[in-house]
This record gives C-alpha cells, sequence and structure tokens, in this order.
C-alpha cells in the first residue's frame, strides 16, 4: 500500500472527526469512485476494498511514571527542568530538611560514639580490663599466700585461724575475678547490641534523608514538573512526570460498537497532526477490556513498527485499525443503497427493486456478496 493511497485514506478520516463509526477504507483512489457514482446508472465493479476501524488519541512515552515526594518539605532546590534527559538515580528535586538533618546528625554522633565504646582502644572496656588483670593478680598472691598457710598448718607450724583467714583471701580473689571477667562480658556484649542498634538508627535516618533528596527511578526524560521552588510538598504528592526518551507508543480510543473487531497484531496506519501528510505505520499491542462510560469507548495500546515519532507527550494522533483487507470484491456506489439491504436495478426496460447482502463498506462503496453481478445496471432510487 503505498503512502499517497494512506494519505488518501486520512483524507476520508477527517470527515468522520466527530464520529466513532467504523470505516472501510478503499485502496484504489476514492475520487474515482465519487465521480462514476455521480452517474445516473452504473454497473457493479470488482475493487480492492480494506476494512478498518476509525480510532483517535494521543502519542505517550513509554515507562512513564509520576515522581512523587517521599516526606512533607518545602522544594528548596530544582536540578532538572523540562525537556532534560535523565539517568537512573540521579538526584532532580531537594527538600528543605533542617529537621531531619538535625536527627541524621544526632544519629551520627551516637553511632560514632558506640564504635568508639565498642572498638580495641574502648575505654570503657579498658577500665573493666584493668580491673580484671588486678583481680587477677591478687588472686595469684592469695592463692601463693593459701598454699604457704595450708602447708604450714598441716606441719603444725601455724594456727588454724591464720590458715581459714589464707584459704577465705584466697576464695575471695577467685570470687573477684569471676565477677569481674563477667561484669567485662556482659558490658562488652552491651556496647555490641549498643553498636548495632545505632548503625540501624542511623541508617533509618540515613535512609529517611534519601527522602528529602529526591531521585529518578530510570533513564528518561523530564516532561513535566508540577511544582516550583518555594513550594510546599506534601507525603505521595507528585512533583515531576518522567518518561522513555526514545521510545513511544499510541493510546487509541475506539467506539465500543467496534471492539470486537481489534485483535492485537492488527496493522494500524496513523496521522499526527503535527507532521501534516506523513503517515506512521503501527501494529495493535494491548487492549483493555474496561468501557470508559464518559465517552463510551475502549482503549487500545499500539507499538509502532517502522520510523515512530520524536518523543513529544501527548500529541493528538487520528488512525484506522486495519481489520481485514479484501483484493478483490464486487462493489457498488453506495449512494445506490435504498435502506440497508435493497438497490433499484433496469432489467429488460423495467426498474425494480432486489434485495443484496452487503459485506464492507466505507463512505463511498459498498461490497455486494450476493444479489448482483458486473452485468446487473444500477439506477438511483426515486
Amino acid at each position: 500500500m503505498s503512502n499517497d493511497l494512506f494519505i488518501n485514506l486520512f483524507v476520508q478520516i477527517t470527515n468522520m472527526k466527530q464520529s466513532f463509526l467504523a470505516i472501510v477504507v478503499m485502496t484504489s483512489l476514492v475520487i474515482v469512485s465519487c465521480k462514476k457514482s455521480a452517474t445516473t446508472n452504473t454497473n457493479p465493479q470488482y475493487k480492492a476494498l480494506t476494512e478498518a476501524v476509525y480510532a483517535s488519541g494521543n502519542i505517550f512515552p513509554k515507562n512513564e511514571y509520576k515522581l512523587t515526594a517521599n516526606a512533607d518539605g518545602f522544594l528548596l532546590k530544582q536540578i532538572a527542568f523540562e525537556g532534560d534527559i535523565v539517568s537512573k538515580n540521579q538526584m532532580l528535586f531537594q527538600l528543605e530538611s533542617a529537621t531531619q538533618d538535625a536527627r541524621l546528625e544526632a544519629a551520627n554522633n551516637i553511632f560514632r560514639q558506640s564504635e568508639a565504646n565498642f572498638s580495641d582502644n574502648s575505654p570503657i572496656l579498658d577500665e573493666l580490663e584493668s580491673q580484671l588483670r588486678n583481680a587477677r593478680t591478687k588472686l595469684a598472691n592469695d592463692s601463693i599466700n593459701y598454699q604457704r598457710y595450708k602447708e604450714l598448718y598441716e606441719r603444725n607450724a601455724t594456727t588454724r585461724i591464720d590458715y581459714e583467714r589464707a584459704e577465705l583471701a584466697y576464695q575471695t580473689s577467685k570470687n573477684d575475678v569471676s565477677a569481674r571477667r563477667k561484669a567485662w562480658l556482659r558490658t562488652k556484649n552491651q556496647l555490641y547490641v549498643d553498636l548495632q542498634n545505632s548503625k540501624s538508627n542511623f541508617r533509618v535516618n540515613a535512609r529517611e534523608d534519601d527522602n528529602y533528596r529526591i531521585k529518578s527511578f530510570m533513564d528518561g526524560k523530564l516532561y513535566e514538573v508540577y511544582k516550583k521552588q518555594g513550594e510546599l510538598v506534601r507525603r505521595g504528592e507528585a512533583i515531576a512526570l518522567i518518561g522513555d526518551a526514545n521510545e513511544v507508543y499510541a493510546q487509541l480510543a475506539i467506539d465500543e460498537s467496534d471492539f470486537v473487531k481489534v485483535k492485537v497484531g492488527q496493522e494500524v496506519l496513523i496521522k499526527i497532526d503535527v507532521y501534516k501528510d506523513k503517515v506512521f505505520k503501527a501494529r495493535v499491542s494491548k487492549l483493555y477490556p474496561k468501557l470508559n462510560k464518559a465517552d463510551q469507548t475502549f482503549r487500545i495500546d499500539a507499538e509502532f513498527t517502522d520510523e515512530q515519532p520524536n518523543a513529544y507527550y501527548g500529541m493528538t494522533i487520528e488512525a484506522n485499525i486495519i481489520i481485514s483487507q479484501n483484493p478483490r470484491v464486487l462493489t457498488i456506489p453506495k449512494n445506490y443503497l435504498v435502506g440497508s439491504d435493497s438497490v433499484w436495478i433496469e432489467e429488460n426496460g423495467d426498474k425494480k427493486k432486489i434485495k443484496i447482502i452487503k459485506g464492507v463498506e466505507n463512505l463511498d462503496m459498498v461490497e455486494v456478496k450476493t444479489g448482483l453481478t458486473e452485468k446487473s445496471v444500477l439506477v438511483l432510487g426515486n
């Protein structure tokens, strides 16, 4: 199908902008057909007809998403602007975060102090280790003294009171070493827990701080910014619109009566206002089963198969979804049709009305499946 024929196709679509009725597109020149249908008498002719469904819609970028705020705050800084190409995880906006900055600083100080308390040079652990060493030294002395008095007592060289006093000192030192060791372990474990808690708290505050620095989720183009610097932004409120900078798709709306005719994979011919007479080719990629009750249409998406338009957001388009292609069918001018299924013919000098069975049709021509032949003479009705 040539580009000129595509253009003729959209000449017909322009005349149908106010309705979403199904049309049948004829691949031969419409002008020739109109001239022939203007005569009083005519004969059915075999022509190539293409059945299509009219649709209208817009162009949108793929992977479109709205960038939202995860915290409340005033928009302090805008780093990217409409039309800019942005990369994944690039910071685009910054919110005022004085209170959060203070929380983050406090959490960081506690975390650093916890690290120092649990480090190899921890003053708290050093003090406990020093006390434990002193207790062990005393235990060693008391142990020697106890053994000496024990031997003396066994040789009746000392009194029982002195022996028991030495034994008590030894047991006391032994218990003291055990208690100080337990205290050292208990304190070390507690300092470790404090370190992990402070680290977690710091990470939470650091992540919360990231909420005030709004970044893009993926590479793309910044199409629209909803907030200005200095304005208050609420948590969950949209700040900007971002989409793919290179890939676009057509979002179409068709009349509900035509929805059952459309299937995924069907060819779509698209005319975009800003490109004047240029026609783009696409294919149906997705059907949405929910009816839009406001205008009684269904949504259909189409992917461009050849050249695609520039990624301008929301460009207005008109389209024909090719339902079937008929290389050779018997056709008559539409103005010869009487009602929905009859025509007047001339036969043996007489004029009579007969019924036909229609096939596809467009603005000017109708396919005749049965009831007429090429030799039939059609006449306009009264």
